[in-house]
Order: structure tokens, then sequence, then C-alpha cells
């Protein structure tokens, strides 16, 4: 196991704070509170559960404070008009309580003193069902409100009421069900991680948000009939796999025992679910739905912990790079940096394993020089790609949407269907293909695609391997000039696969390809589970993290990679024992107190050594961010080999624009820009400062 050095200044002023804050950050903010402090001249309206822009659900936690010597109990408040009295005193000087029955749009609150001084704040409210900042919405859209436990929807967004159910930890370390009206015997105690010993009892909600189902699990009072265990911690798992279906699909289960015996509140949206929802921006939003509901319902949040394998290590990644305050810590286990920069080895993988078997196969029977050109430990982990992902760039193949295929997209029979792939799911966010890339079905269509932002233009595929004298120059000449790509209907073409420049814009602008920038403000706790065949899941990726990291931000400070020995390689994550510590050690960090260090960083990668990908075969540097890469002259004398005449005519016809100059910046390259609405369109637009009260009357 590696840890890295945690005690960083900057990191653990950072760390510190964040343990320290009793308000949550949802909405990237902490609490949104007025330019005048309290104790100031004025009043001042501040809304508790999120930005006021970003309210959803027809309701908002608010307080009113009071300058000194006022009293908050002669404070009038309106809402559009009309006055309230959902607010309470919570001392003399400030009203606080949940406002309800907002409108969907703008909504004036005014808080108005007897001798006339008073604030103002409009607080926009949007539909519980979304969006918030997501943009528009995909359709069609099936309601599966029965895989989250809940009933019919009421309409199309999926709304229904929420229900409650409560479960209890037996003796036997099993989840059942419990019943208030008529107890079990000797229901077991836990003692939470603030000393309290509670019986196991746990409430579970359930209910619709974002057209998503989503759960809620906390320890319960029974007698009180409210969490007085609950830590105000709160973690949010995150669902594996990456897939984009056009339906609600089931959250992760929230009986956690590591999280919930300690007394943190568990709680998540099948959204959050990368193997149902593959839209980054649509994840963060319906994290920032549930922790508004959160605060609303049942407290202020302290802090808030992500995990998940896989792509749920991809939908904290991105959350973190996106929206910064919405996850304080992240655990992210068999981890991708991101979902784009993944796709290029699944890409690659396809691509290279098509050639081998079908356009050259006479040329590559020694499987170590397929190897060396894949970068993997072996050839089994591009199989492993081609088996379980590159099926992903089918827009024809129904399973990608879980939609019956009679609505899916088809070329000829269907044009106007439903195209099953990740850049048609993301056209929110992404946009569409410009005119100068359409090909027939678009100009009969009369609009673009999806857009693909990858790129294979100016790729040299085992360029290492040459260099290395592993593959020959006639191989890797046959190679580059036949190996093609795919067209945006996943048809194979001689052509390599051009990005359209705006969209790779676009992915580094909104976070899509994980910015470094904002995961160093986080502590990340990379879980690597050692597998290194017939795999996915290869440590490279967490390397490629840790390089982001270096050389980008100048260190990596807040990352600790713990590298372990799977039960079961072909899913490697860590034990429960191991997971614990992990989460414990997450904890900790969070409150600023210390943290294990259990073996020297420069033994890590001895025992464990990580391979590489096609990509950085083909000389990309490790941290694996450049999905479209600037050109370079293609010049005879950059090689320590010699071609015939006739490979370099090949590699001057693969390559007429140049190849890749992997010392440059990728094309278009630059910060993310965070906390985006994409309600104005794709590409998003910032949504700037939070709305403040505005004070009046002296």
């Amino acid at each position: 196991m590696e840890a890295s050095r945690i005690a960083h200044r900057r990191r653990t002023a950072l760390l510190t704070a964040l343990a320290t804050t009793l308000v949550a950050l949802a909405g990237g903010l902490a609490t949104v509170r007025a330019t005048a402090a309290p104790g100031g001249g004025s009043v001042t309206i501040e809304v508790l559960s999120n930005r006021a822009d970003l309210i959803s659900g027809g309701d908002a936690l608010t307080r009113v404070t009071v300058p000194a010597g006022a009293d908050a109990v002669h404070v009038v408040v309106t809402v559009n008009g009309q006055r309230v009295s959902a607010l309470k005193a919570d001392g003399t000087r400030s009203l606080t309580g949940l406002l309800t029955g907002l409108r969907n749009g703008r909504n004036v609150v005014r808080a108005v003193l007897p001798d006339g001084r008073g604030a103002r704040l409009t607080i926009t409210n949007h539909p519980s069902g979304g969006p918030v900042f997501a943009g528009p919405q995909v359709h069609p859209w099936i309601c599966d409100n029965a895989s989250g436990g809940n009933g019919a929807a009421k309409d199309a967004k999926c709304d229904t009421t929420p229900t409650y159910e409560y479960q209890y930890r037996d003796a036997s370390g099993t989840f059942e069900s419990y019943d208030p009206n008529n107890p079990p015997p000797n229901v077991p105690t836990t003692t939470t991680d603030q000393g309290k010993t509670v019986p196991y009892i746990v409430r579970i909600e359930q209910g619709t948000m974002d057209r998503g189902n989503y759960l809620i699990g906390v320890l319960w009072d029974i007698k009180a009939n409210r969490p007085t265990a609950w830590n105000h911690k709160l973690l949010v798992p995150f669902g594996a796999s990456t897939a984009v279906h056009y339906g609600s699909g089931a959250p992760t289960s929230v009986t956690d025992d590591t999280a919930l015996s300690r007394g943190f509140l568990v709680a998540d949206n099948s959204l959050n679910v990368q193997g149902q929802n593959a839209n980054g921006v649509v994840s963060a939003e319906a994290v920032m739905m549930l922790k508004e509901r959160i605060i609303e319902q049942y407290g202020a949040i302290r802090y808030t912990i992500g995990n998940g394998c896989s792509g749920g290590a991809i939908q904290q990644n991105l959350l973190v790079s996106m929206y910064p305050g919405l996850l304080d810590g992240i655990q992210p286990n068999c981890s991708f940096s991101d979902m784009l920069t993944t796709g290029l080895d699944v890409l690659d993988c396809h691509l290279l394993l098509n050639y081998f078997d079908n356009t050259s196969p006479s040329m590559w029977g020694d499987e170590a020089q397929r190897a060396a050109v894949d970068g993997h430990k072996d050839s089994s982990d591009c199989a492993a790609w081609e088996a379980l992902f590159a099926g992903a760039f089918d827009p024809t193949k129904a399973s990608n949407c879980n939609l019956p295929q009679s609505e899916v997209y088809d070329p000829k029979t269907n044009p106007k269907g439903v195209r099953c792939t990740i850049p048609d799911y993301l056209v929110s966010v992404l946009g569409r293909r410009p005119k100068s890339f359409w090909g027939t079905v678009e100009k009969q269509l009369g609009h673009g695609f999806g857009q693909l932002p990858l790129d294979t233009v100016g790729v040299q595929y085992g360029l290492r391997a040459l260099q290395s004298g592993t593959i020959s120059p006639a191989q890797f000449a046959d190679l580059n000039a036949k190996i093609g790509a795919i067209t945006i209907d996943d048809v194979f073409t001689s052509r390599r696969l051009k990005a359209v420049p705006a969209g790779v814009a676009t992915v580094y602008r909104t976070g899509l390809i994980a910015d470094p920038r904002q995961w160093a403000n986080v502590p990340i706790i990379d879980l690597r589970g050692y597998s290194e065949s017939s795999e996915i899941h290869t440590s490279v990726y967490t390397y490629a993290s840790r390089a982001r990291l270096d050389d980008v931000v100048g260190n990596h400070d807040n990352q600790i990679i713990w590298t372990f020995d799977p039960a079961v390689p072909i899913a490697p994550t860590p034990t429960s024992e191991l997971a614990a510590k992990a989460f414990d050690l997450m904890d900790r960090w969070l409150t600023a107190i210390a943290a294990d260090q259990e073996l020297p960083a420069s033994s890590c990668t001895t025992v464990y050594p990580a391979y590489s990908t096609p990509r950085l075969e083909a000389g990309e540097p490790l941290r694996n961010d450049n999905v479209k890469c600037r050109l370079k002259p293609l010049v005879r004398t950059d090689y320590t080999v010699t071609f015939t005449d006739a490979e370099w005519a090949q590699l001057q016809k693969a390559f007429p624009a140049g190849v890749c100059d992997w010392s440059k910046p990728a094309v278009e390259q630059r910060p993310a820009a965070t906390w985006l609405t994409y309600a104005t369109g794709p590409g998003g637009t910032s949504l700037g400062a939070a709305p403040v009260s505005v004070p009046f009357g002296g």
C-alpha cells in the first residue's frame, strides 16, 4: 500500500475547514450568505439547503437574520406577496424554517422589520423531476419506479409520493424488515463514531427525483421519530459499468454497514449508477437535489464522501471536476480517470483487434508483438474491452439504451429512432455534429448526430514497439496504413477518425475530461485491486490520474493509492475489512486527524507493476488526457529504424497532415470551467455568483 504526503499545509488547512463546516456544501458553495454579515446593520435572508437559484421540489430551508438591537419575532416574511409563518425564532435575532409551496421559476422572498428595514431574495425553484442545470432531458424516458420500490408515476417526470420502511441488522449481520408495531426481540445495537450506542434500526426513505429513483438510509430513533444518532456525515455510493439507459433503473443499496453503523446517512439516486446514466452532469444534478432534500428533511450535512468502483469511480472523478463542493472526499475503486479518455482505450482496442484478426492476420501471429502494440500485459485485456464495451459505439444496439428495438435507430428502416450511443445521450452537453461532418442520414434528417469527441488522426500505433525493436518497420507501416477507424454508425472504414475541434474544446471546458486542478482540492483514496489479464480495470488508469495531478498541479499530496490482491481477480474490489479501513481513513482525513502509512511509495509499483494502453504505446504521456493531438510533419530522420521506400509511402499516405506531437497540449485543451448550466444549450454557461439578499429601507 502507498500513502502520499498528506500533511501538506495547504491541504491540511483546507480539510480542517471542510471538517468544521456544519452547513452542507450543496450547490457548490456553503450556505449562501448575504453580503451583509449577521451583526451588521441590515436584514439578511439566506437559503440553507442550496444556492437560491438551484432550489427544487417547491421548498427551501431559509433563515432570516436581523441587525443587532432588533428582535426577529417582529419580522414579517412574505413569498410572492403572501405572508408566511413557516419560519420560527431560533434566537432573538434569527428565524429559520422550511418555505414550502414555491412555484416553478422565480419566487421573491421579503423580510421586513416594523421600522421598514428589510431584505429581499429571489429563490428560483425547479420541478422535483428536473432539470435544474443539466439542460433538456433525454426522451423517450421510461418511469421504471418499481425498480426503486416506488409507486406508479403521477406524471412524465416519474414523480411519486415518498414512502418509508424500517430495517434492522440482526445478530448474523443481515438486514431484515423491522415493524415498529411488532418489533422483534433483542435488536442488536451499534455504537457510532460519536460514541452513541443505539438499536441498529435504519429508516429507509424511497422516492423519485430528477426522474430517477432515490434511497436515503439513516439510523432511526423509533421513539423520538428522528435520526438522533446521525453524525451529520453523508456517504453517496456510485454504481459501476457504463450505459445510456432511457429510464429510471434501480439505485445502489443504502444498507451499507460500514457507514450506517458509524452513524453516517447513506443516500443515492439511480442516476448515480454509471451503468444506467453515463451523463455526469445529470449525475451531479441528482446528487445536488438529493443533498438539498437531506438538509431540508434531516438536517445539516457536515461533509459528503463518495465511493464506488469502475463507472462509479468515473462519476466521482467527474463530479469533483465539474461541480466542486458536491463531494468533499472520494474513494474511487478499480478506477478510471473519466469516461472519454477511457473510451480511447476501448476505441483503440476495437480498431487493433479488427486489424490484427481481419485485415493483416498473417503479419501478427506473435502474441508478444500484439501485446507490445496494445500496451497491456497481454492482448486478453483488449479482448475484454471488445467483449464488454466496443458495442457502445453501435447506435443500433437496443441493449445500450434499454429500449425496445422498435424504438431504436436503424439507418435504413428507422433513421429517426433513438441512437443508443454515449454522444447522442450527451447531446445536451456536447451538442451535434456540424454540417461539414454530416453523413447521408444526417443530411436526410436535417440535423447532425451527437458529437464523438475522440480522434485517431496522427496517432502512430505501435511507435514504442517499433523503437524497441519488438515489431518491424514493415509491421509498423502496415498497421498505421490499414488500421482505419469507425464511422459515426460504428462501421469500419479506412479513414482515420476526426473529432470536431469545437467538440474537443467542449469536453475540456466542461470537465468531461476530468481536470486535476479540481481533484487537488479533495482527499482521494484510490483502492486499486491488482488484476492485469483478461481485465479492463488495469492499474495504468490510477497512475494516469496521478500523472495529471503531478503535471498540472505539481504534486499529488491529496491522493493515496492502496494496491491489493483481490480475492476475485475479474472483479477487483476490496475485502470488507480493507474497504472499512479506507473508509475510516477518509473519515479521519476529512476531520483533519491523521492518516496511516502502510508501505513506502517506492515499493508499490515494484510489487504491482502497471502496464499501458495502445495510446500510451503510441507515445502519449502517462496522464492520458489527449483526445485530439497537435500534429508535426512526418520526417524520415525522426526514426531510428530504416523504412523501405514502399513502407515510407504507406506512412505518408497514413499521415498526410503529420503525426502526433505529444510534447504539446491537445487541440483545444484548457482548464475546466465549473458549475455550468446547460439550460442555455450545449457547452454550458457559468452559473455565476450565487444570489444574495438585497437590503432596503435604511
